[in-house]
């Protein structure tokens, strides 16, 4: 059961270091920015992020116990997650500390791909893990779209 709690908890440790770090930028910075009338509430993203980190977690400990550890076999997905989850971890301090909106958008691009692919090489291992997936990749797609808006519709202070 360790196993099973250490691979779910760990998307959380990155997730809330990210919120941690960069909480005071959220009531002072964010709130100014121009958003599209579909952005979510402030008070829905902590709610998701803790579903979404634990499903994407306990899948990935799905994948690692399908493969019987760290085996050559979880290589490939297993560093795919380990990319995906990171460049995740990257996005607020990209975002909300730097507020370099270019970059944060860069970061969510090769997020979303390698969310897909982490997914896809899930898909035939586990179709569980896979599944698990599912609701995170929706997220990061209605997040990539607010980070495009969010960036076009506050350009750049020279």
């Amino acid at each position: 059961w360790a196993y099973t709690v250490g691979f779910t908890v760990l998307p959380h440790v990155g997730g809330f270091l990210g919120w941690f770090i960069n909480r005071k930028e959220i009531p002072v910075w964010y709130e100014k920015l121009k958003k599209p009338s579909w952005c979510p509430p402030r008070k829905i993203f902590p709610v998701a992020w803790t579903v979404l980190y634990t499903g994407m977690g306990y899948a990935s400990y799905l994948i690692w116990n399908d493969l019987g550890g760290c085996s050559s076999k979880a290589i490939v997905p297993l560093g795919l997650y380990g990319a995906q989850l990171a460049l995740n971890w990257a996005w607020p301090p990209f975002f909300f500390g730097a507020h370099n909106l270019k970059m944060a958008l860069i970061d969510i691009l090769c997020l979303d791909a390698l969310a897909i692919g982490t997914m896809c090489s899930w898909y035939r291992i586990n179709k569980t893990a896979a599944l698990l997936m599912v609701p995170y990749l929706g997220w990061l797609a209605m997040a990539t779209c607010l980070t495009i808006r969010i960036w076009k519709d506050n350009p750049e202070q020279k």
